[in-house]
């Protein structure tokens, strides 16, 4: 499905460029590529990312947020959807404009503008930090693997799939944090090798209720929640 959606969004900017009308809205500079932001599709970014310093480390204070409280959240933002483009959600609008994109641009290359249909999952995650307060146990970043080594950096990081956890996942099979490809949040352990989760830029690039595979996954980081 995703190849489909790929092939059909390569001839659809071939026919836009040919006719000179919006070929910006097909900038994805910050990942390497231009291409819609396609669900579970492996991210890249650029050399300049793959060579960044360490992520920055946790602030001190406290969360007054709880994991019910995050899902929540997260749940309330199921069916949104991204465009034609890839783009055009309220998470990579929200992120494009952030001081945080600032930084990532400067870590990555591109532009804020390249943000508006880039991969989502990892901003996703980053909106629903953000919006409930709890940006410096969450984190942000629009990067996957960056967003996991900022975890493994603040000695937030395990193989133990709690509810509210930020779960990393590999479609290769690797566990080692460069083969990271998709983040979301955790609901629940189902007990019988999957777990519940709740992501972004998932499916058809929409924030969905999913049931994986644990097999796909690299690990957890781990916010600290109130209670």
């Amino acid at each position: 499905m995703a190849i489909n959606r790929l092939q059909h969004a390569r001839k659809t900017a071939l026919l836009r460029a040919g006719a000179g009308a919006g070929a910006g809205l097909a900038l994805t500079a910050t990942f390497g590529l231009a291409s819609p932001a396609l669900a579970d599709v492996p991210e890249k970014a650029p050399q300049a990312a793959r060579v960044a310093s360490a992520p920055q480390t946790q602030q001190a204070n406290k969360i007054s947020v709880t994991a019910s409280q995050l899902l929540q959240l997260a749940k309330a933002q199921v069916g949104t959807s991204e465009n034609a483009y890839g783009g055009g959600t309220k998470f990579q609008q929200w992120y494009a404009n952030s001081q945080r994109a600032l930084e990532t641009i400067r870590r990555d290359g591109g532009t804020r503008r390249g943000y508006l249909n880039a991969p989502w999952c990892a901003m996703f995650v980053s909106w629903v930090g953000e919006q409930l307060g709890a940006r410096p146990q969450v984190g942000w970043d629009a990067w996957t693997v960056a967003h996991a080594r900022w975890f493994v950096a603040n000695k937030r990081w395990g193989d133990a799939p709690k509810p509210g956890a930020v779960v990393f996942f590999s479609w290769s099979g690797g566990k080692s944090l460069s083969s990271i490809r998709h983040v979301g949040f955790v609901v629940k352990d189902n007990g019988n090798g999957t777990i519940s989760t709740i992501e972004g830029n998932t499916g058809n690039g929409r924030v969905e209720e999913r049931v994986r595979s644990k097999s796909d996954v690299v690990g957890y980081g781990y916010p600290e929640y109130a209670g």
